[in-house]
């Protein structure tokens, strides 16, 4: 399989935020998800937004995205009121971190057409924590399903367990369970098992390049275009 990962501000590519939201409407509509807070869509407009997108080598097809929203001080991120809703102390633990620059990892999905590839989990996951350094972030938060929490761990991530039950809510609906997550330190990531720290490395070094990868399905060809050129 040959794909594309690129990595823009929302408000550069406004089209390809709108396919965005469709494909990922049609995935949370097939676990039977019909509206989630991520799926707010007033970061189309903001400038402090970024979008992840693996398509096709011709554009034609989107495969899976995911966002990265930069709090501010008139937005909040995503998860704070999803996870409000459950447990407010979420909004205390995010106004602890608000003297640097945090962002949420949210809205990422992939496409049931490339399930297996790791494009919705290793990949993308890997881009999404290599481009914090080219956008000054120095923490990151998520929330992520049963299924990806391993490799999110191994990206060196950590769980919030003093948030929810020991980190975990029922969430986008119930019988789907979250668990909340940090990256405390971007730039040296401690927690980031020895071989993904070296891939992060090696897409923040050389955010334009094309490699031969190895996912859980076999090999993947993937042009990565991360340089969003500021």
């Amino acid at each position: 399989m040959v794909a594309k990962i690129r990595a823009f501000r929302s408000t550069t590519d406004v089209e390809t935020c709108l396919r965005y939201i469709d494909e990922h409407r049609k995935v949370l509509e097939a676990y039977g998800v019909k509206q989630v807070t991520s799926a707010n869509h007033d970061w189309l407009n903001d400038e402090n937004t970024y979008v992840i997108i693996v398509e096709s080598e011709d554009g034609g097809k989107i495969y899976g995205g995911a966002r990265i929203q930069v709090r501010q001080e008139t937005r909040k991120l995503p998860m704070e009121d999803a996870i409000a809703k459950k447990d407010d102390r979420i909004y205390g633990y995010v106004d602890g971190l608000k003297h640097e620059k945090i962002a949420e990892f949210c809205g990422a999905f992939n496409s049931k057409e490339v399930a297996g590839f790791g494009i919705g989990s290793i990949f993308m996951g890997r881009v999404g924590i290599a481009v914090t350094t080219e956008l000054g972030i120095k923490k990151l938060l998520a929330l992520c399903s049963p299924p990806t929490l391993r490799q999110c761990l191994r990206l060196g991530f950590e769980v919030i367990r003093t948030l929810g039950n020991n980190g975990t809510f029922y969430y986008p609906k119930e019988g789907l369970i979250a668990t909340a997550i940090v990256v405390t330190d971007l730039e040296q990531l401690p927690l980031a098992h020895e071989e993904e720290l070296k891939h992060i490395k090696r897409l923040r070094n050389d955010p334009v390049q094309f490699a031969i990868e190895q996912g859980p399905k076999g090999e993947i060809a993937l042009h990565y275009e991360l340089d969003m050129k500021f």
